[in-house]
């Protein structure tokens, strides 16, 4: 559920962040190179590459060592945001690389996938429309444990999917603090999570699959909420996610921006592929 959208946010290019999104260093005889979210001056995800006609792809990197949270949040994110909260916003800004961001206060209700397992995206819906990778014979791999849930069509030729993905595996995190969440999120679904997030819109440019349509993937990168993320996910309850959508950082343009706007607004549906 869609519960409140802000007005766009512009983050000022001269501050110093902790996350930056860009390219790496082409290798020799390549137009360009890999896409990826950094963390200070380590690659921290490897991000669906530039020509949108490659598998969509976030993939964990060994930068991705830590949670961004912010102490002095945590009470206000713990008790709940009534709304989009500009002091939250600020703070978290701090972290973000110079830009244009949609805030959005979401609610939402993860379940946790490892790759390779019952749900997984990148083993299910992707290989269904591009096959596995040519070169390894594989699904691709994200290197990491994330959340999905929702999804929708976005016409007959396209669907979204949205995933959470934590900057460190549930696996790091602390079994007592997530029991606590545990708690809290019975008695509320105020609980609220951060994230910067991505659009990226991804179609394989031939058709040998067996579902083809365009893949729209939300993606949001948890910066604070990594115990409630993983409380809601076990014991099956919703939380909030405040998302900063990042135009700049996402391969989706301007109106796709809009439009995914609008469809998270929309109940979440399956995608039913055309009969042959």
């Amino acid at each position: 559920m869609l519960l409140e959208t802000g007005k766009t946010r512009l983050v000022d290019e001269s501050l110093s962040s902790v996350l930056r999104f860009g390219e790496e260093a082409k290798p020799k005889g390549q137009w360009a190179g890999r896409r990826l979210l950094w963390e200070g001056p380590d690659p921290a995800f490897e991000l669906s590459f530039w020509c949108g006609t490659c598998p969509l792809l976030f993939k964990r990197l060994e930068g991705a060592t830590e949670t961004l949270s912010i102490p002095e949040m945590q009470q206000t994110l713990n008790s709940g945001l009534e709304n989009i909260d500009d002091g939250v916003l600020e703070a978290f800004s701090a972290m973000l690389p110079g830009g244009s961001y949609v805030p959005m206060l979401l609610r939402l209700q993860p379940h946790l996938v490892y790759p390779g397992g019952a749900g997984d995206y990148f083993s299910e819906e992707q290989v269904a429309t591009w096959g596995v990778s040519g070169f390894w014979g594989l699904p691709e791999y994200p290197q990491t444990p994330y959340y999905r849930t929702w999804r929708a069509p976005v016409d007959t030729s396209a669907h979204a999917y949205e995933f959470v993905v934590p900057m460190v595996p549930p696996a790091w995190n602390e079994p007592d603090r997530v029991k606590k969440y545990v708690r809290k999120l019975s008695n509320s679904s105020r609980p609220t999570a951060v994230a910067v997030s991505i659009l990226d819109i991804c179609q394989p440019a031939m058709n040998h699959g067996t579902d083809y349509y365009a893949h729209w993937g939300l993606t949001h990168f948890l910066l604070d909420g990594h115990h409630k993320m993983q409380a809601a996910a076990e014991s099956q309850r919703p939380l909030q996610l405040l998302s900063l959508l990042s135009i700049e950082g996402s391969l989706a343009k301007g109106p796709d921006i809009e439009r995914i706007i609008e469809l998270r607004a929309r109940p979440q549906a399956h995608r039913h592929p055309a009969a042959p």
